[in-house]
This record gives structure tokens, sequence and C-alpha cells, in this order.
């Protein structure tokens, strides 16, 4: 057995990786980090955990571990990482600290600067592109839930030329602003809204950006459910038809355990909604063109599991030489 630390176990992420280590077949979790809450029992904030019998220690009670989840707040990471590497010899990384690798981005979208030794060391945590690298991989660091979806789906097109000017229209459910979301994110004022609050330069715009190499606009809406992400990008493709638009994902995913093309003809769900993936590590995602050479690129994904925990995990997998589909077969509820 792996055993496992995870570093910042108090908000919603942190949750969510735990849910699934405690029932992952090949890992052990040695220890769970909250300084505030150093002695108490994990399920009063994760419930869901109740009977699993794990306590919140110190971060300075740490001890050597096979791998460390960071899964604190933004800007955590770079603060303790020397001290974490010396605990582990593997590190995936769940904040924004080292999601983008241009010092220039990073200082536009964050107003961070970043040692960009540490940055470049980092391996971008998407194993449906980087799968090779993160196998060899010590640090590992996820991308945030709304680029996850973006990238995946527009990932097929970017890769054949197909992309110039992107814009990005996602939307994204409460619990993507954590534990501690502020007074706008509470229910009063959350319940029943579409809300617009980024129409320009959302922060995982610049890792949609980076990760295709195109110029990429993000506006995103909040929606009023808890989890789930959808990202809409509309695209000009030319004279390529839909049929051979499919075939391209079909080429591309077909094979993956984790990307599944939904394009169907008829149903209620026939095209990727996230209502159909909670709990689940899926990202579905789909493609329809119109007679005037424009395509609708769709995604959809739990943004705590694929967009966050899960992706953590599956990365996890691969970086200790487990199966990638271990503890993340669960397929997800329906109807919630």
């Amino acid at each position: 057995m792996k055993r496992i630390a995870v570093v910042g176990g108090r908000g919603f992420v942190g949750g969510e990786l735990l849910r699934l280590l405690v029932h992952h077949p090949e890992v052990e979790v040695a220890a769970v980090t909250s300084d505030t809450q150093a002695g108490r029992a994990v399920e009063t904030a994760h419930p869901p955990l109740r009977g699993s019998g794990l306590r919140y220690r110190r971060r300075s009670e740490l001890e050597p571990v096979d791998l460390v989840f960071l899964a604190g707040v933004h800007g955590s990471t770079a603060e303790i990482l020397d001290d974490m590497a010396a605990l582990a010899p593997r590190i995936v990384d769940l904040t924004a600290d080292f999601r983008i690798e241009d010092p220039a981005l990073m200082e536009r979208y964050y107003g961070w600067s970043r040692d960009g030794e540490h940055a470049g060391a980092f391996v971008r945590g998407l194993p449906e592109l980087h799968r090779k690298q993160i196998v060899d991989a010590t640090r590992v660091a996820v991308p945030g839930c709304m680029a996850t979806s973006a990238i995946l789906s527009l990932a097929p097109l970017a890769a054949r030329g197909l992309l110039q000017d992107v814009q990005v229209d996602a939307r994204t459910g409460s619990s993507g602003s954590g534990a501690s979301g502020g007074d706008a994110n509470s229910h009063a004022l959350r319940s029943g809204v579409l809300r617009v609050f980024a129409p320009f330069d959302h922060r995982h715009e610049a890792e949609v950006a980076e990760a295709l190499g195109v110029e990429v606009s993000m506006t995103v809406t909040a929606t009023p459910q808890v989890r789930g992400v959808q990202t809409l990008a509309k695209v000009s493709v030319g004279d390529v038809g839909e049929r051979e638009l499919l075939a391209m994902y079909r080429e591309d995913y077909g094979p993956e355990p984790f990307v599944r093309l939904v394009n169907s003809a008829r149903g209620t769900f026939r095209y990727p909604d996230p209502k159909v993936l909670l709990g689940s590590n899926y990202c579905d995602v789909g493609i329809v063109a119109d007679h005037r050479g424009r395509a609708l690129v769709m995604g959809s994904l739990d943004n705590l599991v694929k967009g966050a925990a899960g992706g953590a995990v599956q990365c996890m997998n691969l970086m200790l030489g487990l199966p990638e589909t271990a503890g993340l077969t669960f397929p997800g509820l329906h109807p919630v």
C-alpha cells in the first residue's frame, strides 16, 4: 500500500480527495492536515467520512510518505514546497501556484511573481494530453475545473490547427468558489442566479490559452447548482463537416477511460450536461457544426472530481505505477 498525505484537508477539494482515497484499493491515507482544526475528527468537516477514523493534524507533524497532495488556498504551495519535497518524493498540487508556466501570464492573471525554476518542474496534470510526462513526473499541477473542461473539449481541434480567436462561455456551480466563498456565494445571494461574474480575463483563461497555444477569451457565469461545470466554445472550422469533426474526437478520445464523446440524435441528455456527471471522474465532450462553417464545442464535468480531486487521483495513479482508473470508476448519480 502506498502512503499518502493530504495537506489542506478542510475545504471542499480536500474532502473530495479524502472521499476518493479512503476507498482506493491501493493507498492508505497516512495523514490529513489542517492547522486550524488539528486534533478534530475529519468527519466534522466532511460528514461522508464518518467512520473513517481520520483526524486532522498540524502540517509540522507530517512524516515521510510516498506522495503528498497540496489542497490548501491558492498561494500556499509556493510557501511550503521545499518542506513538502523533503517529506515526499512526489507532489500533486491542486492550488493555482504552478498551473501556469509563463511568468508573464502568471503576473497578468494572478499578480504573482513565481520562481521560474520551480514552475518549470511541474507537469500539467491532464493525463489525456500529458500521460507520458505524468508517469515520470515528481511534481504535477492539476488545472482548474473550467480550464480542464475547456482544454479537453478543444484539444482535438487545437492539435489539428483548427482553433483561432476562441471564445469560451463557462458556467460553474457554487462549490467552485470553495468552502469559504464569501458573502456573494451565500445561499441567499446565489440561489436562482445566472450571474456573470467574470466578463473577461478569468484566471482559467490563461491556463486554456497556454495549454492550447491559442488566444482565448473566457466569460464565466455563476449558476444555482452546487456542483458542475459546463463550457461552450464557438469556433470557425471552415469547410470541415460535423461528421469529420466527430471522427477526430473519436480518434483522440476513443481509448480514454474518462473522456466520453456525447452527441446523440435523441434523448433528454443529448449533449454534455454536468447534472449526470456528479460524483464521477468523467469529462463529457461534444461538438456540433452548422452549414456556415461554425462549430459549437461543449464540455461538462464535476468541478470537484474530474475538475480537481478526481483528476489529481488519476495523476497519482500514473505517478505511482497503479492502474489509472483505480478508485475512480464511480459512474455518477442520476437523478439528483
